[in-house]
């Protein structure tokens, strides 16, 4: 139900006719729409124990950027004898995470890593943002293979593209284990978006990265700045348990409380 209302409030926002889309097109009037929305969405019909509403953060369209570099096949030692690759960590975080995202935010995917040995420019975009987009998220990721180098700048920008970052707000997830290696600019990338952007965010989750990430490592400090510069968040995770908690906190719809206005949680936590 709440998904059917979200979907009928982003036609509106895409596509309103007459002088309610001029309205609706414009910062002041996507927001009065949001709010107006947000209202009605829970007004009457907050789910029990919920006290709250969601944020008009919860209608942007998200782009989660998905490294499945050669890296990600490294194996990881949990427990005495149990062995797992990064990327099967990954599939088990965004398995846990995405039935509680999805519903309420519409959500693409695009990959980079696998393709022609050597090459840099093997970027695929998976699939547009759109709702409950868990299942078909899950089929592409579970369906690669990790291999090749990490182009996560030329990636970050296209996912920017497709979001149409220049005439709406935007958020793009980039989930990594290691930093750029085909001579992209992170930090470059960050501020030439900010200055053309309508709105966007750039959430940097770095997998595995702990070991180098209190260290001077320049692609740290770029991976850093990609996020900073946007407003958004880099968070190191060295866990699924922590990975589920990232995902959940940059692509999570937050709820503010009816009184303070204050973020409580986030409706996939």
């Amino acid at each position: 139900m709440f998904a059917s209302r979200l979907r009928r409030h982003q036609a509106l926002l895409d596509g309103a006719p007459g002088k309610s889309r001029v309205a609706a097109r414009s910062g002041r009037g996507r927001r009065l729409i949001s709010y107006v929305f947000a209202g009605l969405l829970f007004g009457s019909s907050a789910p029990a124990g919920e006290h709250g509403r969601f944020s008009a953060d919860c209608f942007e369209d998200a782009m989660l950027v998905f490294d499945a570099s050669g890296s990600m096949s490294g194996m990881e030692e949990w427990g005495s004898s149990s062995l797992t690759s990064r990327i099967d960590d990954a599939r088990k975080a965004l398995a846990k995470s995405l039935p509680n995202v999805t519903p309420y935010r519409r959500l693409g995917l695009m990959t980079y890593g696998p393709g022609p040995v050597g090459h840099c420019n093997n970027i695929v975009l998976n699939m547009r943002p759109e709702f409950n987009a868990g299942p078909k998220i899950m089929a592409e990721v579970n369906g690669i293979v990790p291999d090749g180098r990490t182009p996560l700048t030329s990636a970050v920008s296209q996912a920017a593209d497709v979001l149409d970052y220049r005439n709406k707000a935007a958020v793009v997830v980039l989930v990594t284990d290691g930093s750029e290696t085909c001579g992209g600019q992170p930090c470059e990338l960050a501020k030439n978006l900010n200055a053309t952007a309508k709105a966007i965010k750039i959430h940097v989750i770095g997998y595995r990265l702990q070991d180098i990430i209190s260290t001077r490592d320049q692609g740290i400090a770029d991976m850093k700045c990609l996020a900073e510069q946007t407003g958004g968040l880099f968070i190191g995770v060295d866990s699924i348990e922590e990975l589920v908690t990232a995902l959940n906190k940059t692509l999570g719809c937050p709820l503010l409380t009816k009184d303070k206005g204050q973020v409580t949680r986030f409706a996939c936590g």
